[in-house]
């Protein structure tokens, strides 16, 4: 950030901006995820080669619908492409080529700028569950979300150390109108964090609201000059794009605001039941999705995405950290880095009901694998329950707690003096131990990752505690979270213009499920 912008994002509340700057208690952050470690590769450059060669077969032979949507179809013959219908069909090379100008980093602003995220690169940002309807928790079980819910997974959010970004529509409330909720949303994560955060996108004038609050949080030139936005856009597969969709993706590439440009997959219901096809399907996807984007402004930030997911053939329930997933985002993420694009995928993906065993290993196979295909943002990366359909309140700081040990493996294997450990070697000498040495002595808070969670007492000690298993503890901690909750500071002018922004325009409306 220049000298000047961060002087124009500095308002003047006077003495009570900075008595509310003086008694607010912050929270650490982990900066973002800097990899020094390779990314994992499982395509040769003969495959990458042929996907990509069926990737633009489909989008000149057999098209991609934009529906509903005139102006679309407008753009794309005026680009070049033949548009028969609703159908676009888009010439060998002209959507590769529109996708050049997107750029292949871009930094997410929050309005704590120490809290900024650079998203793309080497980098990888964490950001947490999205769109549940139902939450689940200890004590009240599975329910249908509320604002309530919503605002305690903000706070959760805000006070997780190794969480860089407040997400979206963490969970979904349905307490509140369809055509209202966006406000209150937006305005929590405006209010309670000071991590960046996601817009609306379902639909256009949501996304304009979102975009309408953020200039009266950062200012509007600011907004017009940087990007504080990073939302969803998903493609509805196969190779369909809604106009809500892209209604929402044509006011924040308008107002440079950024998109995850994203298909949605099941496969074997949404794209082939094979690897490759899906992958192909995939690429062709984002190439149209991405290319569109830059119709409607060049250069303006987008990532691509890949949400895929593999199926029960049994049950037709869509299953998560299988080793087909993981095969389709490790080749993705090399598609994505020869677009020179920011990556997003994976998540704490699991089907399971509970946060029990087999969420544990399905999430797990699911982080790793993201970490290791070069995934650049990472939404749904703590809370996922139950295929998407639950925000659980135990596994969000479960999740949160185990993205500590993404960080710590990113860093890669030191090598320099300290890591060669010679010393403590010659001090030891054979047959001794470390556990008194100088170096050990000097390394040993840092040395290794250790849960904030995880229960690392003797058997006696534990059992004398109540013999308290993960979701015991995990529920705890999220009591405590809570109860330890003080928001970030704010100034007091701003805080009261965006109050006043969401129940005006409440007020101008009636209440409506759609």
């Amino acid at each position: 950030m220049t000298e000047t912008s961060t002087r124009r994002r500095t308002r003047s509340g006077g003495g009570a901006a900075r008595r509310a700057e003086r008694s607010a208690v912050s929270f650490e952050t982990a900066k973002y995820i800097e990899r020094n470690i390779p990314n994992f590769e499982v395509l040769t450059e003969e495959a990458l080669e042929i996907i990509e060669t069926n990737a633009e077969t489909i989008l000149e032979e057999i098209g991609v619908n934009f529906v509903n949507n005139p102006a679309a179809l407008q753009r794309w013959r005026d680009a070049g492409a033949d548009v028969k219908g609703e159908r676009v069909h888009i010439p060998r090379g002209l959507a590769r080529e529109l996708c050049k100008t997107a750029p292949a980093s871009f930094t997410q602003h929050a309005r704590n700028p120490d809290r900024n995220v650079e998203i793309g690169g080497k980098n990888l940002v964490l950001a947490p569950v999205y769109g549940p309807p139902f939450v689940h928790d200890v004590k009240g079980g599975r329910r249908y979300a509320t604002m309530e819910d919503f605002r305690n997974f903000v706070k959760l959010g805000y006070m997780s150390k190794w969480l860089h970004h407040s997400g979206g529509t963490v969970c979904e409330p349905t307490d509140v109108a369809v055509n209202k909720r966006h406000l209150d949303m937006l305005h929590a994560h405006m209010t309670l964090s000071d991590k960046p955060f996601m817009g609306s996108v379902t639909e256009p004038s949501r996304a304009q609201d979102s975009v309408d609050m953020c200039s009266i949080l950062f200012g509007k030139d600011f907004v017009q000059d940087n990007t504080v936005l990073t939302s969803l856009i998903n493609i509805n597969s196969p190779m369909t794009f809604d106009d809500v969709m892209m209604g929402a993706l044509e006011v924040y590439a308008q107002n440079n605001q950024a998109c995850i440009i994203s298909p949605f997959i099941v496969g074997g219901a949404m794209a082939p039941v094979s690897v490759a096809g899906t992958l192909t399907q995939v690429m062709a996807e984002v190439l149209a999705g991405i290319a569109y984007s830059q119709l409607i402004r060049k250069g303006a930030p987008v990532i691509m995405g890949a949400f895929v997911t593999s199926i029960d053939m049994n049950s037709g329930a869509p299953t998560f950290g299988t080793p087909e997933a993981s095969h389709i985002t490790y080749g993705a993420g090399q598609l994505a880095r020869r677009l020179n694009l920011p990556f997003r995928s994976s998540g704490s993906f699991c089907g399971s009901k509970l946060p029990d065993a087999q969420a544990a290993y399905e999430t797990a196979n699911s982080l790793n694998m993201g970490l290791l295909s070069g995934v650049n943002f990472m939404l749904h990366a703590c809370g996922w329950l139950e295929g998407g359909l639950v925000a659980s309140f135990e596994k969000f700081v479960m999740d949160a707690d185990q993205l500590g040990a993404l960080h710590k493996f990113a860093a890669g294997v030191a090598i320099d003096e300290n890591a060669q450990a010679m010393d403590a070697i010659r001090e030891v000498g054979p047959g001794g131990h470390y556990l008194g040495c100088a170096h050990t002595q000097a390394n040993f808070k840092s040395a290794f990752w250790r849960s904030d969670l995880f229960d690392y007492k003797p058997f006696e000690t534990w059992a004398e505690e109540g013999s308290r298993d993960t979701m015991a503890l995990a529920s705890a901690r999220v009591e405590k979270l809570l109860s330890e909750y003080q928001p970030p500071a704010m100034d007091p002018t701003v805080n009261e213009a965006l109050a006043v922004y969401v129940a005006e325009k409440k007020a101008a409306m009636p209440d409506s499920l759609g």
